[in-house]
């Protein structure tokens, strides 16, 4: 196993970092730069800090107003296919999709806090497999190669570095291990956060020759930071028979190291990467399960509801009641000054 991590590039020509961009889209001022008459100077540090702009830009896993990457990947697939529908006088997906009326009302169980995991799962691997069909370059780990740390025995195919995986082939890899680790939706939009932060971090790409396992030791870190009940690194070698313990635990730590260590997914990155799914399925018509209101829904969502309106007037009484206590506690010190 690889003890070292080294860059294996496609061949061609490195592009010039986006850190390097960003600096050289905001100079720094030296001491040249300043008269003599201002005596010494000494650079603020908020000189030295990039724009909020360049920041959101390069880090999308990391703030909510920045887009996503997989998002803006499958754009120009989108545009085609729309271009395409319109020449051919097509509206695929129109006749197959369910609409509400007056007497049936259709809703799908995924919400942000339970999203569905079948559809979370296949909108995931859509989003990996508009990354790797849509990547700039070619640009890779040694860790993360399948030829030189293969996950089975079965001979590497001579082409796997140049053939692009399919949709499908994505999906029952990510469904695979879900389905043996048990593991829950939220833990797949989290494995999507991790993926994209590698590839911001690193400033490498996720490709035919290394998406496995890219997408293995994402998986391996969010089961370990979501869920309640972590999988350990010896379940998955269980999962995948011919990977061992030690490159399992290598590869995490790689993927630690390249991470920065950061493994923060705060609410608003989480549910903006939510929302992104599911406008990825609408634009390629994987649409998530629509099931007609039933009276036992209606009665639970209809329960939901009141709880929520509950607490919410519980909140509005003691925010009330802060200020009631607040106005008084000013008249009495006005009172008491008053006298005295």
């Amino acid at each position: 196993m690889g003890g070292s991590v080294s860059c294996c590039s496609s061949g061609e020509t490195p592009k010039i970092s986006r850190r390097e961009v960003e600096l050289e889209e905001c100079p720094i001022t030296t001491a040249e730069d300043v008269s003599e008459d201002t005596g010494t100077y000494l650079q603020h540090i908020s000189d030295r800090e990039l724009p909020d702009e360049l920041a959101h830009e390069s880090n999308p896993s990391d703030h909510p107003r920045a887009s996503t990457l997989f998002l803006n990947k499958s754009q120009t697939d989108v545009r085609e296919k729309r271009k395409s529908n319109y020449l051919n006088h097509m509206s695929p997906g129109l006749l197959t999709k369910k609409y509400s009326s007056c007497s049936t009302i259709f809703i799908d169980d995924s919400t942000v806090s339970q999203p569905n995991l079948k559809s979370t799962i296949k909108c995931v691997a859509l989003a990996i497999y508009y990354h790797i069909k849509n990547r700039d370059s070619n640009r890779s780990l040694e860790i993360f190669d399948e030829k030189k740390h293969p996950l089975s025995r079965e001979k590497v195919p001579d082409d796997y570095s140049v053939v692009d995986p399919e949709h499908k082939l994505i999906y029952r890899f990510i469904r695979t291990l879900f389905s043996s680790a048990q593991l829950t939706a939220e833990c797949a939009i989290v494995t999507l956060v991790y993926l994209e932060r590698l590839l911001t971090y690193a400033e490498m790409d996720i490709c035919p020759c290394n998406w496995k396992r890219i997408v293995l030791g994402a998986i391996l870190l969010a089961s370990k930071v979501w869920d309640d009940q972590a999988v350990w690194n010896v379940d998955y070698c269980q999962i995948l028979k011919d990977i061992t313990v030690e490159d399992m635990n290598e590869m995490e730590r790689h993927f630690l190291e390249l991470l920065q260590f950061n493994i923060n997914v705060p609410a608003s990155v989480y549910a903006k990467y939510y929302f992104d799914l599911r406008s990825l399925a609408d634009e390629n018509n994987l649409s998530f399960p629509l099931e007609p209101l039933s009276n036992k829904r209606a009665q639970k969502l209809e329960a939901i509801s009141r709880l929520c309106e509950d607490k919410y007037k519980d909140m509005c009484k003691n925010t009330m009641r802060r200020a009631v206590s607040a106005d008084n506690l000013i008249g009495v010190k006005k009172s008491n000054a008053v006298l005295s």
